[in-house]
């Protein structure tokens, strides 16, 4: 019983040294720490759902199966090993289950089912390397909309749902992977984790993802 004292000791004052760390959470978390929980959840579910709605068509769908999720978590969580990280982790169990409703809905390819990606000759359109960092990320962010003027906010937001609703028609491959590279911020390798996917098919399907919204956002300012 003391042993279990000092180790939930122990684990608060990591908590409060790394309070953002997934570490600590998931110490936490094995320890019945009821407010860990509560913490992830607020701090996932919205990614959690943006991801599941590349595998399923409806909301209300995409709520189920991110309860499904948070349930899962649950259940495995003493049997989570650390091999990967608990972000990591989460979000390949959303994407198993993900997948699963998909496929019921007759909308969802296995991605264990992709072929190889083609050479480097057949790729779509190519998006101009220099508007990307070194982790792949935009190199020039749009600028802060506080100052701007309300007819550039107004034009600013039209391209943001454009942008969405780009993202929506992607097929759903590309579409998982954008949304975890660009929106959520993952790095590469957990998106081959999360995805089971190889690198090099992960950079082909993002390279298509953002080639198929550039030409989107082009055609949107051509007609202005």
């Amino acid at each position: 019983m003391g042993r279990k004292r000092r180790q939930n000791r122990e684990i608060r004052v990591q908590a409060a040294a790394n309070p953002d760390d997934d570490g600590v959470l998931g110490a936490r978390l094995r320890v019945g720490d009821e407010e860990a929980f509560a913490e992830l959840v607020s701090k996932y579910h919205g990614s959690l759902l943006r991801l599941a709605l590349s595998f399923v068509s409806e909301r209300a769908t995409a709520d189920e199966v991110v309860q499904e999720t948070w349930l899962g978590v649950i259940r495995g969580l003493s049997a989570f090993e650390g091999r990967s990280s608990l972000k990591t982790w989460i979000f390949r169990i959303l994407a198993n289950r993900a997948r699963t409703r998909g496929r019921r809905e007759a909308r969802s390819i296995p991605f264990s089912s992709l072929k190889d990606p083609q050479p480097e000759s057949h790729y779509e359109p190519e998006v101009d390397p220099s508007r990307f960092d070194a982790r792949g990320m935009w190199a020039e962010p749009p600028p802060r909309w506080t100052n701007a003027p309300p007819e550039d906010l107004l034009a600013q937001r039209q391209t943001m749902d454009l942008i969405q609703r780009a993202i929506a028609e992607l097929p759903e491959n590309q579409r998982a992977v954008i949304t975890l590279h660009d929106v959520e911020d993952v790095a590469p390798e957990e998106i081959c984790n999360i995805l089971e996917i190889s690198e090099t098919n992960r950079r082909v399907l993002l390279h298509r993802a953002r080639s198929r919204i550039r030409r989107t956002l082009e055609e949107h300012l051509r007609k202005k």
